[in-house]
């Protein structure tokens, strides 16, 4: 599973992660993504989407 929503091709972010002793790393930060069971075309699919474009209702929910 790549790390990318399937509405809005949220994906990874870099950047670099400071502690407290302002030590510097490389980090990642992923999307909050859900496999949920969508309409695509007009048929049922599962799909990975975004918790943003679920919540703003991009995405049409299958029953």
């Amino acid at each position: 599973m790549s790390r990318r929503c399937e509405i809005c091709n949220k994906g990874l972010t870099f950047g670099i992660q400071a502690s407290h002793s302002n030590r510097k790393s490389n980090r990642t930060w992923a999307p909050n993504l859900k496999r949920v069971k969508a309409v695509v075309d007009g048929t049922a699919k599962r799909i990975y989407v975004c918790t943003r474009c679920l919540r703003s209702g991009k995405v049409q929910r299958a029953l």
